[in-house]
Order: structure tokens, then sequence, then C-alpha cells
């Protein structure tokens, strides 16, 4: 007995990703890697800020916005963004912009890229003699926590990221620019010859 899926079944898996390409620059497959360029992760990021986050029962209100990727040489991406903060209602005043290195890890729940391990690396304050207080910086660990159990720095479109379901994933990470997720096949077989970019 043939175990090969029927053709019509990779066909139709060709069409679901050939119109995603169309809605989202595909990503790149090589052997079992899937990667994303960092110019692609820097739209998606545009378009999914600014966040405001409430802390303390709703008494302080930070906002970020500006998100600045780069992928640098290593295996932590570095990611800078503006930071403003309201309280008890005010319209929210710029703090400066934070600077944080990441390390990556893809969740198949959400089927996008996260943060790692975000560690806050630098702080530039937006007025002079500003500075990020132990509280502001608790609070911003809390947020970048919840951020990076959450919400995806990068989210593979739907129909392509369902092809690769029921893959195993071996690990995540920044290379020559890019971030790299490794999975347990190759995607080769998966994905016909020429729907995404080599």
């Amino acid at each position: 007995m043939n175990a090969r899926p029927p053709l019509s079944r990779l066909a139709a898996a060709a069409l679901l990703i050939a119109a995603a390409v169309g809605a989202q620059a595909a990503p790149s497959v090589s052997g079992r890697q899937l990667s994303v360029g960092a110019g692609d992760v820097q739209q998606y990021l545009d378009g999914s800020f600014p966040r405001t986050q409430d802390a303390l029962g709703g008494l302080i209100e930070m906002t970020m916005s500006h998100p600045q990727l780069t992928l640098p040489q290593g295996n932590r991406l570095d990611l800078g963004f503006d930071i403003a903060m309201a309280t008890a209602g005010s319209s929210a005043a710029p703090l400066g912009k934070v600077k944080l290195s990441s390390g990556l890890r893809y969740d198949a729940q959400t089927q996008g890229f996260h943060l790692d391990q975000p560690t806050v690396d630098d702080f530039t304050p937006a007025n002079n003699g500003g500075r990020l207080d132990s509280r502001t910086r608790s609070l911003l660990n809390a947020w970048l926590t919840d951020y990076a159990r959450r919400e995806p720095i990068y989210k593979i479109d739907p129909a392509v990221a369902s092809v690769l379901g029921a893959l195993q994933v071996q690990s995540a990470q920044v290379e020559n620019g890019k971030l790299v997720v490794t999975f347990n096949q190759d995607l080769g077989q998966l994905i016909p010859a020429g729907v995404l970019g080599r």
C-alpha cells in the first residue's frame, strides 16, 4: 500500500501556501530549517505596536512604541522601543528608550517566534537627569515576561504554519541575521518546491 499522501492533498497545501505568500512575505526554507529575515520581523513589529499595559490596578499605564529590531552576530536579538508612562488618567509622558536583548523560542501554539528570557540592557532617558527607577524597571520586567510568554515578535502565516503543525521543533535561534527554527523533518518533503523562497 502506498503511504505517500495523495497528490490532491499536496496540491491543496501548495495553493494555501501560495495564497499566504501574497499576503505576507514568505519565510525561506532550507532542509529542516525555516527562516525569516529581519526586515519581515520589523514589519510585523511595526504593525503590532504601540502596546499599552496597565499596572498597579490601573493606576499606572505604560506604553511601548517604535520597536527597533537588530539581529547581530550571536544567538540573541536586540530590540529597542520608546517607553511612556501615564498615572491616574493623565496623558502619557515619555520616559525614554529601552534596549533589551533576548534569546528566541518558537511556539507551535501561537505559530510564532517569541522572546526568550529578555533582559533590559540599556536605558536612555527622554529628559536630562531622567533614570529608570527600580519601580519602573520592575513594571517593565513584568511586562516583558508577559509579552514574551503570550505575544510573538513574528507570526508565521496560518496557511504555512498548518503544514508545519505536526512537526516537532528542535531549536529556535538567531542565525546570520535571521530568525531560524529547525524542525525534526526535511521541510522540502512537505512544502512543494518553488512555493516558498529558498
